[in-house]
């Protein structure tokens, strides 16, 4: 059964506005009345098809629509990269997007084609049905094929929502679960006055719900709101040892230019000069700042650099590819009075940074620049530079938050060393942004970014944005940081009390609903 074509363009339509509940609009209640208009379609058809694995194809289609004007709206620079920098004809970089967006509906529409087979009857069953459901989905969405967790609906929590409470505790799959738990007891009250429900024990007759229950619904929320509230002032980590001053360099390079080989100088005279005027104990430069293998570099260049850093009795980060043309990985080192240490990237992004079989002529059609990248070991121990345990994430990886505490709790501080310059101005360097914040406040640490365009930024242990360079200009940003120790309930539990509750709960009753 294929739902009337109107349901399905307001699934669209609520799917495209819930991008303004992310950075940078914001809005994070936004998502709380998107998600809980999804509720809605999808639970008023289930009500009035009943639940047959025939009408379960209704919800899919809902919920693959939802999802699908999300990341049309939510991550269209993927074409940029791919027509704009990466040199794809522009027909095919947009059919790419679009077949992309498809594969990322799948998963929504799979919680949609469930939750339309097996809703509960209970509006207390229902709502925890569809948030246990979304949740799975999500986390799925983050595991498949190397994962692609960009736009869960727990990053739209970061500070200053409330919920963002909760994240030490429960990761962002748990704000996942509390941000569709609330959509859908929103939903279930704004039905009250526009819609009916169906009837304990029978999925055909309605009726009007009591009059009482909006209230108990609404007093859900608050609390729920509050609880989050009030662990926002818990602290789960305390500091460790001295303040430290930092330097994260920008040096703004443009994409189309970086990789030239007569601009190579060019980009090392830019940092050269940005770490020259900027002194500090930690000096952080972005992922492939010198576009170049290590030992591509001038010694003597890297000799200097060694000497900047040395003045501070400090260390330089420099995030570069390490190995040669034959065996690479996307990197960084460290420079100055420590030891010279080296991290490589463990969680590589498909087509950008390796070919996954079968797709080299995809990847023909493109011109990326050093795309077939060696992975780093799993386990990396943190370097230890400028006083602190640092815990080094290359770009992407910092959007995969039960790796990063693979370092912790050894690690005081998180820096990510990023090139979102393959996205222009688009939505995702503030998107990236705000999942930063997610890491710092899952794992009770800071978090220092230094990329090429933007945005480079401090987060604090409260997943604060303390400071932050305007995109697409030149600079330093300067500052004093702190290293902390202890763990979150996060980092030592990760995101599987979340996931095995949200499965354990949507087994339970699916299977009971399955058999009634």
């Amino acid at each position: 059964m294929v739902p009337p074509v109107p349901r399905l363009i307001i699934a669209l339509l609520l799917g495209a506005a819930s991008v303004l509940a992310y950075a940078p609009a914001g809005w994070f209640p936004l998502i709380w009345l998107t998600l809980g208009g999804l509720y809605i379609l999808l639970d008023g058809r289930a009500s009035e098809n009943g639940g047959s694995f025939k009408n379960a194809f209704a919800g899919g289609l809902l919920g693959a629509s939802f999802g699908f004007g999300l990341f049309i709206a939510g991550v269209s620079w993927v074409y940029v990269s791919l027509s704009v920098f990466g040199g794809m004809p522009g027909a095919m970089a947009a059919l790419a997007t679009f077949l992309f967006c498809c594969v990322l509906s799948i998963f929504p529409a799979l919680a949609g084609a469930l939750f339309f087979r097996f809703s509960p009857n209970g509006w207390w069953q229902r709502s925890l049905y569809f948030a246990c459901l979304w949740t799975l989905s999500e986390w799925l969405r983050g595991w498949i094929l190397t994962g692609f967790p960009w736009l869960a609906a727990g990053y739209s929590q970061a500070p200053p929502s409330p919920l963002s409470g909760f994240a030490p505790v429960l990761g962002v799959y748990g704000l996942t679960l509390l941000t569709a738990l609330l959509a859908t007891l929103i939903g279930e009250v704004f039905r009250r006055w526009i819609s009916v429900e169906p009837r304990p024990g029978s999925r055909n007759t309605l009726t009007k719900p009591p009059r009482w229950r909006p209230a108990i619904q609404i007093l859900i929320v608050v609390l729920l709101l509050a609880a989050g509230n009030a662990l926002r002032d818990v602290r789960w980590t305390s500091p460790k040892g001295e303040s430290l001053s930092v330097a994260l360099l920008q040096g703004n390079v443009a994409q189309d230019m970086k990789w030239r080989p007569e601009k190579f100088s060019e980009s090392l005279r830019i940092y050269y000069r940005l770490a020259l005027e900027n002194p500090a104990q930690l000096t952080v430069l972005p992922e492939t700042a010198l576009p170049a293998f290590l030992g591509q570099v001038p010694g003597e260049y890297l000799d200097e650099l060694k000497r900047l850093a040395e003045r501070q009795r400090g260390d330089m980060l420099l995030g570069i590819a390490i190995g040669d043309s034959t065996r690479y990985a996307n990197g960084a080192i460290s420079l100055g009075q420590s030891e010279e240490q080296h991290y490589s990237k463990t969680h590589l992004v498909p087509f950008g940074e390796f070919v996954p079989p079968g797709f080299a002529w995809f990847l023909a059609l493109a011109n990326i620049p050093m795309s077939d990248f060696t992975p780093g070991a799993k386990l990396q121990v943190p370097m230890s530079i400028a006083g602190q345990k640092v815990a080094v994430n290359i770009c992407y990886e910092d959007a995969f938050g039960e790796e990063i505490i693979r370092a912790l709790p050894e690690a005081t501080l998180l820096v990510n060393l990023s090139n979102v310059a393959w996205f222009g101005d688009s939505l995702a360097p503030a998107q990236h942004l705000q999942i930063a914040q997610l890491r710092a406040l899952e794992t009770g640490r800071m978090m220092l970014r230094a990329t090429n365009t933007g945005m480079t930024a401090i987060v604090d242990a409260g997943g604060h944005v303390q400071s932050a360079l305007k995109p697409f200009t030149r600079a330093a940003l300067l500052g004093e940081v702190q290293g902390y120790e202890g763990a979150t309930p996060y980092v030592r539990w990760g995101n599987w009390p979340v996931v095995s509750f949200a499965l354990l709960l949507a087994a339970f009753f699916g299977r009971r609903n399955a058999v009634s």
